[in-house]
């Protein structure tokens, strides 16, 4: 049994595409999950904490995420060399990123091994849920092959293959037992609040931020989604239906190299910078 799916739209001359990891890592679709990412891990009560007292989304919000998107790419597309010096420089970055328990609040570390796995499995949880939105719904052999290549490849985002949950079964119930357990505080809250409308970005960027934060709101779940008070209306509910509808509609069937556009670039950004 094939462990893939046909992609609509992916080949102009009429082959089969399949839905690999590979293949949706590099599509520009999953920038549209970035806000449903960064919400879920600071939602987490010790990466929450770690992000309040050492991150700067007020005023570097396009730097945190330029940062992220390299990362994501070189793991997966950049030579070893490439990601080797990637890898060293978010290591360096995120070393005074550490703090002991103080009272209620947990202690936390930006190498922590179970942090880190969270932090990973946002990424994973959202590329695959805009995946199957969009391109449609994997077979559950599909998902298992996807979930594996995943957890083998650079997508492990540094967390070692033997410690994400073994089976994308077992993946599942890790990530509801996660979701239930996520607590979002008032510095979260406004953290949160800083990454759905932050200050000093372009123009052209500013004018998608409204239909961003609707995005981003619709992928989360309801629970956490009500933890940072987003509105959610019947008239929300169906503008975010009807971009998912459009977005399904239109963009499997655009150019591949326009779907991978931002990929290149950024590899390309990040390939001047070694040289």
């Amino acid at each position: 049994m094939t462990s893939t799916r046909a992609v609509r739209g992916s080949s102009r001359s009429g082959v089969t595409a399949q839905l690999t990891y590979l293949q949706l890592t590099g599509e520009a679709l999953c920038l549209a999950g970035g806000g449903r990412a960064l919400l879920l891990q600071i939602a987490h009560p010790a990466v929450g904490r770690g992000v309040v007292e050492h991150s700067d989304f007020a005023n570097r919000m396009l730097d945190r995420f330029h940062a992220t998107m390299t990362f994501v790419y070189a793991a997966t597309f950049a030579t070893p060399a490439e990601f080797d010096v990637v890898r060293r420089r978010v290591n360096r970055a995120h070393a005074p990123v550490r703090g002991a328990a103080s009272g209620s609040e947990p202690a936390y570390s930006a190498f922590d091994t179970e942090l880190q796995l969270w932090v990973a499995a946002t990424l994973y949880a959202t590329m695959v849920d805009l995946g199957e939105r969009v391109f449609g719904p994997l077979s559950p052999g599909a998902r298992e092959e996807l979930y594996r290549e995943a957890t083998r490849s650079g997508a492990g985002l540094q967390v070692r293959p033997e410690a994400w949950p073994a089976t994308e079964a077992d993946f599942q119930d890790y990530w509801h037992g996660m979701v239930g357990r996520l607590r979002v505080t008032d510095a979260t809250r406004a953290v949160a609040g800083q990454i759905l409308h932050p200050r000093g970005v372009p123009l052209w960027l500013r004018a998608t931020l409204p239909d961003a934060r609707i995005v981003t709101a619709g992928l989360l779940p309801p629970s956490v989604r009500d933890q940072f008070g987003l509105p959610w209306t019947p008239a929300i509910e169906r503008g975010f239906e009807r971009r998912m509808r459009m977005a399904e509609a239109v963009y499997p069937r655009l150019p591949l190299r326009l779907r991978q556009r931002p990929r290149d670039l950024y590899l390309a950004r990040l390939r001047q910078s070694l040289a």
